[in-house]
């Protein structure tokens, strides 16, 4: 196997976390009818149910960085693929809904804790030619694996008398190949090297990334490693600045309306005048096009860098945000909105959706990189689940036209975040990257 097959074997089974994190996230949406009938919840339990795996993944996420600190990132990796195969099985051949919520939570906490660990992993095993690619096959994957869980609802509806337990039961398949993938790659070398002082294991991983640069690398990352023990912990006055940037990336990323443009859009579509059929069709749609940019941004980010793609996302929001705004103002619909949607989805799969990943893992030291991309992600999964609950009563209270006008200024300010704070972090490695963000 070539050094590049190898990096690409590598990358790809933690971008396999993605994979099952987009399925398990998706999958929900063909069930929850079956399971409301069979199991007679009210509209409260209904809701319990459909968030609950929303509610492990901000768990997870919160709590991610501790496993991956302690155990390792390829430890974590298997424990959460266990966690994957055990939701997909236990919510399957669930006797009752008690049950069901405790699997369903499970999974939920195997997403957070992917969100964590996958593109930690990626980044610290990537060559600073390929990481922005290779990192933001992680996003990419997620939205492989809503689109999959789409066709495989589809596919399913009629398979016996509980074809809910087959959609459920089927992503079985991903998370062995997953846990047997991972039992395949090797530790980090980072932290190989800063948490377990194993040098000649590390020099050996890293052999296997690069032989060229193989010592040099070892060298920075023990010349990294120099602060003192006060700047291990993450909320200290050294990491001000990537803590800054990850939380604004975030939030900024969800106050764009993603999710509720995801989870919402046959409803947003039905605002518009159009049938029922027609708006689940176009929301199909959405996620074709969201795979389609995802795959184009991840051959571009390491070519032209991640402020660029944000640059060029960030106008392409606003003008697309504030056109649906003003179609809703003057309630001019016909095929306007769907259309303006899916540009949106275009520019946002481009730039926000594939740079988040690569971002947030990037900017941490590595003695905090853990605990740095789990509040990263803890952040955005916060604000999910806030725009998520919120964005039905906003919609129906301020209307579809104040609502995305809000979406719109955020962009705004997203744009003026991108040209005054954004660092370019293209072709540098970590060690380098750490040496121009932290204060000392």
């Amino acid at each position: 196997m070539s050094q590049k097959q190898r990096l690409f074997f590598w990358s790809i089974t933690a971008a396999l976390g993605g994979f099952l994190f987009g399925f398990d996230t998706a999958v929900i949406s063909g069930v929850e009818q079956s399971i409301q009938t069979l199991w007679y919840l009210d509209v409260w339990q209904h809701g319990l149910t459909v968030s609950i795996a929303l509610i492990g993944t901000v768990v997870g996420s919160l709590l991610g960085g501790i496993p991956t600190e302690q155990l390792g990132r390829k430890k974590t990796l298997f424990w959460i693929a266990i966690l994957y195969l055990a939701a997909s099985l236990g919510t399957a051949l669930a006797p009752n809904w008690s049950s069901f919520l405790v699997f369903r939570f499970l999974g939920g906490l195997g997403v957070g804790a992917s969100s964590v660990a996958a593109p930690m992993y990626i980044t610290e095993i990537s060559p600073p030619k390929s990481r922005g690619r290779l990192v933001a096959m992680f996003q990419f994957n997620v939205v492989l694996g809503i689109l999959i869980a789409y066709l495989s609802n589809y596919l399913l509806q009629n398979v016996g008398g509980e074809s809910w337990r087959w959609m459920l039961g089927v992503q079985a398949l991903p998370s062995l190949v997953f846990l047997i993938a991972v039992l395949n790659i090797p530790e980090s070398p980072r932290w190989l090297l800063l948490k377990r002082g194993q040098v000649g294991e590390a020099l050996e991983v890293l052999n296997m990334i690069d032989p060229e640069t193989a010592s040099q690398t070892v060298i920075a990352i023990q010349q990294s490693n120099h602060h003192t023990a006060g700047s291990t912990r993450l909320f200290s006055a050294e990491h001000k600045t990537p803590i800054m940037l990850a939380v604004l990336f975030a939030v900024f990323n969800q106050v764009s309306g993603i999710n509720a443009i995801i989870y919402f859009a046959p409803r947003i579509f039905e605002m518009t005048g159009l049938g029922k059929s027609s708006a689940l069709l176009s929301s199909t749609g959405i996620g074709l096009i969201n795979l389609i940019f995802t795959l184009i941004s991840l051959n571009l980010i390491d070519k032209y860098g991640r402020r660029t793609l944000m640059k060029i996302g960030s106008v392409g929001l606003i003008v697309t945000l504030g056109l649906v705004a003003r179609a809703f103002y003057v309630e001019e619909f016909g095929m306007t909105v769907p259309i303006l949607l899916f540009v949106y989805i275009a520019f946002f799969g481009f730039s926000q959706g594939a740079v988040i990943w690569v971002f947030i893992s990037e900017i941490f030291p590595n003695e905090v990189r853990a605990s740095g991309q789990s509040l990263g992600s803890f952040t955005h999964w916060l604000m999910a689940a806030i725009i998520t609950f919120t964005f039905p009563y906003l919609s129906e209270r301020f209307g579809g036209g104040n609502t995305f006008l809000f979406f719109t200024v955020m962009m705004i300010l997203q744009l003026l975040f991108v040209l005054r704070l954004m660092p370019e972090t293209k072709g540098t490695s970590l060690e380098q990257i750490e040496k121009t963000f932290v204060v000392h």
